[in-house]
């Protein structure tokens, strides 16, 4: 039988053991959640840099095909899929004749990309998408820092999907440029360099569409679309926590080309160079949530590929 006094010193001891083990996970989890953000390089090889990109392309192929169409990438072609689940809430847009047009291009585009960086790595499986109505509203109030009334859609029309779009192949293009110094096969770099041309080629002209639109005002909200991509943009910047990589239509002259100029077609540094952006920083931004540990936004369940499969691992 233990002595009373033996046994209160096991229960004392058992406390503070506890108690030192609760602190010790407590500050695991703080260490994790509060890490300082990573603007540096990444270490990965090029098969998984380039395969990270899929999770762009997969996105925007479903955006803008089910947008034109109605129908996305399982239509065209469901083996690049690799049995990946269909996204949720995609749905066709009610667009403009010219701007539909333009966006069913983009669609066979992203196919084609698709298409090249299997053919060249094998491919992931499509991660599942969000792009329904209500996930594109909760960025848009992400961005304004109160929820617009009615919710923000954009498939109501040409001006909302125009903003929705401008959300989206800026962030591959900058991955692209991100991406290029660190490859080491001369046919991998030749491969993004493609692929970056036709992603700048689209972001430039989603964005002169916007800057042809840019003292309009946005329906209901008596907000014009400049300010609209002024605040995304600042949102994309805060997501990443990298500095200023992402910019609107309309700038001060601080950040206009050779700081003459308020009108901002291209965003770009200050020698008009494209902005970099590293998975990290992507992730932070596409997740919606500033972490690339926490999915959300886009990829509900994550994004693929061993580099974003990694974050997701338990520490």
């Amino acid at each position: 039988m233990i002595h009373p006094c033996k046994y209160r010193d096991y229960v004392r001891m058992a406390s503070v053991f506890f108690l030192i083990a609760f602190i010790f996970l407590i500050k695991l989890k703080l260490n994790h959640v509060n890490r300082a953000p990573n603007c540096g390089p990444i270490v990965a090889n090029d098969t998984d840099r380039i395969q990270f990109a899929l999770n762009l392309e997969f996105l925007e192929a479903e955006f803008f095909l089910n947008s034109a169409l109605g129908h996305g990438l399982d239509s065209i072609d469901p083996s690049y899929a690799q049995a990946g689940p269909p996204p949720i809430g995609a749905k066709k847009a009610n667009l403009d004749p010219l701007v539909r047009q333009i966006i069913e291009e983009f669609g066979y585009q992203e196919v084609g990309h698709l298409r090249a960086i299997i053919t060249a790595t094998g491919g992931i499986p499509r991660p599942q998408l969000d792009l329904r109505a209500e996930t594109f509203a909760n960025i848009f109030n992400q961005a304004f820092g109160f929820k617009l009334t009615p919710p923000f859609d954009p498939y109501l029309n040409t001006i909302n999907y125009l903003l929705a779009s401008n959300l989206i192949p800026y962030v591959g293009l900058v991955g692209y440029v991100g991406t290029i110094p660190d490859l080491k096969s001369s046919h991998f770099r030749r491969l993004v360099a493609g692929l970056l041309g036709v992603e700048a080629g689209q972001d430039a002209v989603l964005r002169a569409l916007l800057y042809e639109r840019a003292n309009e005002k946005v329906m209901p909200y008596d907000m014009t679309v400049a300010e609209f991509t002024n605040r995304t943009a600042e949102l994309k910047n805060r997501l990443a926590m990298c500095g200023i990589k992402d910019e609107g239509i309309i700038v001060p002259l601080s950040l206009g080309a050779e700081n003459r100029t308020n009108n901002n077609i291209l965003s770009a540094n200050t020698d008009s160079l494209s902005y970099a952006r590293t998975p990290p920083e992507i992730l932070r931004i596409v997740y919606g949530t500033g972490s690339e540990y926490k999915p959300g936004g886009f990829y509900p369940n994550g994004a693929g590929g061993n580099i974003a499969r990694r974050y997701l691992s338990p520490a």
